[in-house]
């Protein structure tokens, strides 16, 4: 009897560490999106987005993990439990709530239009007039665009934001229209600055552009998005965020 008391303990016990051990997988868009994540050489992930990740995860006491895919397929596949949380620079807006919940926001930055540097400055309707604008499939931006400059000018997308910076420099297109961080990146590399410049952010639209980067998760994922909402505020009022934000950026990412 208490040899079998000792192995039902024993398996007790071994089935808490398998719950302990088990990882929170989070989704990331497979190409590099500077300063948030990019690989390095060793095939690592890295930038503001994975330091947050990992702050995040420390805060909640999980073991955390990367799953990555291509941007236009992570809602899919967080809706099919292949990961369980997107953590991928993904605004929260009105249409992505229909299929998913989202986290508290942990960052929050404008969009706007770069072009050649030829180009007069400019994020209107009336600037961007017979012009083509590059942008990323299944975008807050690609949605700004319909609402706002479908009727006067034309739309090329891209699979990846890269796509469209090498259109951009070889003057295929006029413009590329995106988070003004991940634009303002390649405006500091070594093509961007030979070629382009920033013509302004584009006017505010909520509905649209949504209401700051959050995590995504399942409907039904109710404790984890709890979780997720006590790390973020933890990671914020204990300093790590602004730790980790000043080794990126000279400004407030947060936002209002």
């Amino acid at each position: 009897m208490k040899f079998l008391s000792m192995l039902l303990a024993g398996a007790a016990f071994a089935a808490s560490a398998v719950v302990a051990q088990a990882d929170v997988r989070f989704g990331i868009m497979n190409e590099s999106y500077p300063p948030f994540f990019a690989k390095d050489a060793s095939g690592k992930w890295h930038g503001w987005e994975i330091d947050m990740m990992d702050a995040v995860c420390a805060e909640m006491k999980e073991k955390c993990s990367i799953v990555e895919l291509s941007w236009d397929g992570l809602i899919p596949a967080l809706n099919a439990k292949k990961f369980d949380v997107i953590w991928s620079s993904m605004s929260k807006t009105a249409e992505r709530e229909k299929n998913i919940d989202f986290t508290d926001k942990y960052y929050n930055t404008p969009s706007k239009l770069i072009g050649m540097n030829d180009m007069k400055p400019g994020a209107t309707a009336d600037d961007v007039k017979g012009k083509t604008i590059g942008i990323q499939v299944s975008t807050i931006q690609s949605d700004y665009y319909a609402k706002y400059f479908s009727k006067v000018a034309s739309q090329k997308t891209y699979q990846t934001l890269d796509e469209a910076f090498q259109d951009l420099a070889a003057g295929r297109i006029d413009y590329v229209f995106g988070d003004s961080i991940a634009l303002d990146a390649f405006l500091k590399s070594d093509t961007g600055k030979d070629c382009c410049a920033d013509m302004g952010d584009v006017a505010d639209d909520p509905q649209v552009l949504g209401a700051g980067v959050s995590g995504g998760v399942r409907k039904e994922d109710t404790a984890l998005k709890a979780k997720l909402n006590a790390a973020i505020a933890a990671v914020r009022a204990s300093g790590k965020y602004d730790e980790i934000s000043k080794k990126y950026f000279n400004f407030n990412i947060y936002g209002k």
